[in-house]
């Protein structure tokens, strides 16, 4: 490993060891009235903010066809276009949605569909590959997902995509696949200095998998943008929380959470970074094996991030001492 890139699991595919995640630069999107977006986006500040990114050593981009009901795969293919062989692509497929309402319909994990979605994401990113291909249902059964290994490993075969995983917080799930699946190389889970994710780390480490983080910097928690008196707006999905989402509460930052941000911005702000670059420093000390990847949408958060790179992970005893204090906090509740 160096400071700024490392191998995708055991794809051999080395990307900077900072991605950027891509759901909110898809823009509103929604499931009924429940939005499912950040709110409204400039595509065009997208596109220069993924061109930040690439000229600042970020070479990971991380989307998913429903984000956006396909838009943010749309907006990352724009960025791309003259730039994809210096880039990974990664991006997901599980979910059904109407491009021209913005609505998401419904799950579909059949192999069938997996198919028809792989096609439709390779055409929206203008690409002839995925080169990571990541199951979108957190707590499908492992018996319902099985199937589609079998799909996954032709789609490789016709080069059209070069590794897969699973976005899951479940360690069995995430077994079940680097055990089940020849080309399974990453497992993309909830995990930050503000809520662990021991149990599938391990299995990431035990296998050579890559644990890709999303959610490293709390939806936005661990920025320090946030206080008590936030509110956010009704289009974005922190604003109408649904159940899953337990860092936002009534539009408002939860108070238990801004909690636990005032107890390590001390400690995570060492030598001279950021309370976000300590967050990531923290998740690079935590394993060789981890990419976390904080969304951005503008030209200055991807400035930010990846000033992270710089300074590198925390050393071994800047992370003891958080991880003390969050020792002492107790523990934080599960992701979703």
């Amino acid at each position: 490993m160096t400071q700024s890139t490392r191998v995708l699991g055991r794809s051999g595919i080395r990307v900077s060891a900072l991605g950027m995640g891509c759901w909110a630069i898809g823009g509103p999107w929604y499931a009924g009235d429940q939005p499912l977006g950040w709110g409204e986006v400039d595509d065009d500040e997208s596109v220069r903010a993924v061109h930040r990114a690439l000229d600042l050593g970020v070479t990971f981009f991380d989307t998913a066809d429903t984000y956006g009901a396909g838009h943010s795969e749309r907006v990352l293919g724009r960025a791309l276009s003259g730039r994809r062989d210096e880039t990974v692509v990664a991006t997901k497929f599980g979910n059904t949605f109407d491009e021209r309402t913005r609505q998401s319909t419904a799950p579909d994990w059949s192999p069938a569909h997996l198919r028809r979605a792989a096609e439709a994401s390779l055409r929206r990113l203008g690409t002839d590959r995925i080169d990571l291909y990541q199951l979108h249902l957190n707590d499908l059964a492992i018996e319902l997902a099985e199937p589609l290994l079998g799909t996954l490993e032709a789609l490789v075969a016709e080069g059209k995509v070069r590794a897969y995983g699973w976005s899951t917080d479940f360690a069995d799930r995430a077994e079940s696949w680097a055990l089940g699946g020849p080309h399974t190389t990453a497992i993309q889970h909830s995990f930050s200095v503000l809520q662990d994710s021991a149990q599938v780390l391990a299995v990431c480490e035990k296998h050579d998998l890559a644990s890709v983080n999303r959610g490293p910097l709390g939806m936005g928690l661990l920025t320090g943008k946030y206080t008590a008196s936030t509110v956010l707006g009704p289009d974005d999905v922190r604003g109408i929380a649904p159940q899953w989402l337990d860092w936002f509460r009534d539009g408002r930052p939860a108070p238990e959470w801004l909690d636990r941000v005032a107890s390590v911005r001390e400690s995570l702000t060492v030598g001279g970074r950021t309370l976000a670059q300590g967050a990531l420093a923290y998740l690079w000390a935590r394993s060789g094996a981890t990419v976390p990847i904080p969304g951005c949408r503008t030209v200055a958060q991807v400035e930010e991030n990846a000033g992270a790179l710089a300074h590198g992970p925390l050393t071994p005893a800047e992370l003891a001492e958080v991880e003390q204090l969050l020792s002492d906090l107790g523990t934080a509740p599960g992701p979703g």
